[in-house]
């Protein structure tokens, strides 16, 4: 059985955007293409309502591009123990409040069982801060 791995917003986004001048992010950008073209068959892909309301936004012809890629992968569905977690991860102060479409990325792919979250936002989820606090919590709450 293939690794479950939740496809954030930001991979379809690095896929389909113009190649940045910023090196950085051209090279995460050409990370992105490899690991696409390479490694995603090595995974069952995931994403959710909140991701496709995401990639629908800004420059129509990306928003297109970023849609047909992502069109035909299974969706994570809401629930109210994701809701549940949403709400907690915010009112806990795990993500700000401004954050609140990551904390929705975050409680589907932990409700889900997702072995993987794939996402270049290292601001708010691939963040080695924030995996400590989730973690200590975690072990709070069991």
């Amino acid at each position: 059985m293939k690794p479950r791995l939740y496809l954030e917003t930001t991979i379809p986004s690095y896929l389909v955007a113009r190649r940045s001048r910023d090196l950085r992010l051209a090279a995460d950008q050409e990370t992105t293409q490899q690991w696409w073209e390479e490694r995603r068959k090595d995974y069952e892909l995931f994403i959710s309502e909140a991701v496709l309301e995401e990639v629908a936004h800004g420059d129509p012809n990306l928003a297109t591009k970023r849609l047909t890629l992502v069109a035909g992968l299974p969706q994570l569905r809401t629930s109210p123990e994701a809701d549940v977690l949403v709400e907690r991860l915010l009112r806990e102060r795990v993500l700000p409040e401004n954050a609140a479409a990551d904390a929705v990325h975050l409680a589907l792919a932990a409700v889900h069982r997702m072995d993987f979250l794939l996402t270049w936002n290292c601001k708010h989820l691939h963040n080695p801060y924030l995996e400590r606090r989730i973690e200590a919590r975690r072990r709070v709450s069991i």
